[in-house]
């Protein structure tokens, strides 16, 4: 594993130059990384927690590092001193990977000395914020698909980490393969793809490329129709080439469109592959594909059984990022906590103050997702007595609950620097991620107009946050 104790900002290092001159660098400080709202964000599906807990449990200064932060000139040698055998030592809790998650609650949290807390807010937002955005989108794109969605996007990633990881995180979301080979390998991750266009291209005819092919992939014969004209020269040849394969005791996997009207296209594939006696060849779509022009596609009834899907997943195109932030809760003096806010004239930007945790409400008889709740540290909540939920800025909407389970939805994932995170499979959180979205309403998850879940305050961390703005409004 690389080591990316200098993944971060320069104002994490002055930062802590500060704090060190101060003397309050090993003041204990709790962190919590959350995102905000937008049209585009109602819900997420976590991802990149198995990063942030690699990186944790590795994080060390090489020489190297400290020879390049002292050429900066800005930084005292008994700092750098400090800095080289320094080691995190804080704990960490998060959701699991798969969770879906809301806007303003705490996914992740982070423990730990002042000065270890600051340095690994930028590499954590890094790994959460990226992997994040991707589930998510794979997640909505696989959603208008009901499925058999390829990740295709490595060509067009912003850049290798970008790719491979983007990779893994549709794997969450719910894509059923690759074409990212680092990927497969490096996750366990199946891989999938064909042919280009150049490939057709290189042959005198497009026939004789499709039987070069099907000699070489005889039993995992897909061929790419539409280089030349897709119903009068890809389909005939393919069809061809197909009953050729049949003769010697092969069945053909089916066809591959990336261009032109794919609905009418894909139609008329399907009828000629019908007719000619493939009615299991399947048929792959490709081609700046997204969620809304799959769900336009099977509108119009694309007869179209797998997805490629490529830019728009890999780059979330129509939000490049999810906009996660890492904020201050508390610092610890002698043991007792220090609640912190972050003050604003926007109220969707005033912080959640304090050490906290958070459950998952349940509808006992339907088990389905009421309400996500927020509670102060050591709170506990009673699953036998009702519950009354209010908006934590208008306030007068409330709701009354009962018959309801609560499941706490963070656990460790490092503790005292070590991590602590089992190993999970990507199959398993994508498993997780579809079991769990069935326990939420299908209006929460719907791609246009969704209703607004639920994401409510206990009444004593609403009166800890009340109690601060007066006083910070006063100071």
């Amino acid at each position: 594993m690389r080591n990316l104790t200098l993944l971060t900002d320069l104002y994490q290092l002055t930062m802590g130059q500060g704090y060190f001159n101060e003397g309050r660098h090993e003041e204990i400080a709790v962190f919590d990384v959350f995102f905000r709202p937008n049209a585009l964000i109602t819900y997420s599906v976590a991802a990149g927690m198995e990063q942030v807990a690699d990186y944790l449990d590795a994080l060390s200064f090489t020489q190297d590092d400290i020879a390049y932060l002292r050429s900066l000139g800005c930084f005292s040698e008994d700092y750098l001193r400090y800095l080289s055998t320094l080691r995190f030592t804080g704990d960490a809790v998060a959701v699991r990977e798969g969770e879906i998650v809301f806007p303003y609650e705490p996914i992740l949290s982070v423990r730990a000395p002042m000065i270890q807390a600051q340095l690994v807010e930028t590499a954590i937002l890094t790994f959460v914020n990226h992997q994040t955005l991707i589930a998510t989108k794979a997640a909505k794109i696989v959603d208008a698909a009901g499925g058999g969605v390829m990740e295709f996007g490595l060509r067009r990633a912003q850049g290798a980490d970008a790719g491979v990881y983007g990779a893994r995180a549709a794997m969450i979301g719910g894509c059923v393969g690759t074409s990212n080979v680092y990927a497969g390998k490096m996750f366990d991750i199946p891989v999938s793809g064909t042919m280009a266009h150049s490939w057709v291209m290189n042959f005198p005819s497009e026939l004789e490329a499709f039987r070069a092919y099907a000699r070489s992939f005889p039993d995992n014969c897909l061929l790419l129709v539409d280089t030349y004209d897709t119903l009068k020269s890809g389909m005939p040849n393919a069809i061809r080439v197909f009953g050729e394969l049949r003769a010697a005791g092969h069945e053909p996997k089916g066809i591959r469109l990336d261009s032109g009207d794919l609905a009418y296209l894909s139609k008329e594939a399907r009828r000629m592959l019908d007719e000619a006696g493939f009615p299991k060849a399947i048929v792959c779509a490709s081609g700046d594909l997204d969620e809304h022009s799959i769900a336009s596609l099977k509108e119009q009834g694309a007869k179209i059984d797998s997805w490629g899907v490529g830019t728009k997943l890999i780059t979330s195109a129509d939000l490049p990022a999810l906009g996660g932030v890492y904020k201050l809760a508390a610092v610890f003096e002698n043991g007792k906590e220090i609640p912190k806010i972050k003050l604003s004239d926007t109220t969707e930007k005033i912080t959640n103050p304090g050490v906290k945790e958070v459950y998952r409400l349940y509808d006992r008889r339907l088990d389905k997702a009421i309400a996500d709740y927020i509670v102060r540290a050591g709170e506990t909540v009673d699953e036998s007595k009702p519950l009354e939920l209010f908006h934590p800025v208008e306030t007068w909407k409330r709701m009354t609950v009962e018959n309801f389970r609560a499941r706490k939805l963070r656990e460790p994932i490092v503790k005292d620097g070590k991590r602590v995170l089992p190993a999970c499979p990507l199959s398993r959180s994508a498993a997780y991620f579809r079991a769990e979205k069935g326990r939420f309403w299908e209006e929460y998850m719907r791609r246009d107009m969704p209703h607004i879940y639920k994401v409510d305050l206990s009444p004593a961390l609403y009166e800890l946050k009340a109690r601060l703005v007066r006083e910070g409004k006063e100071n």
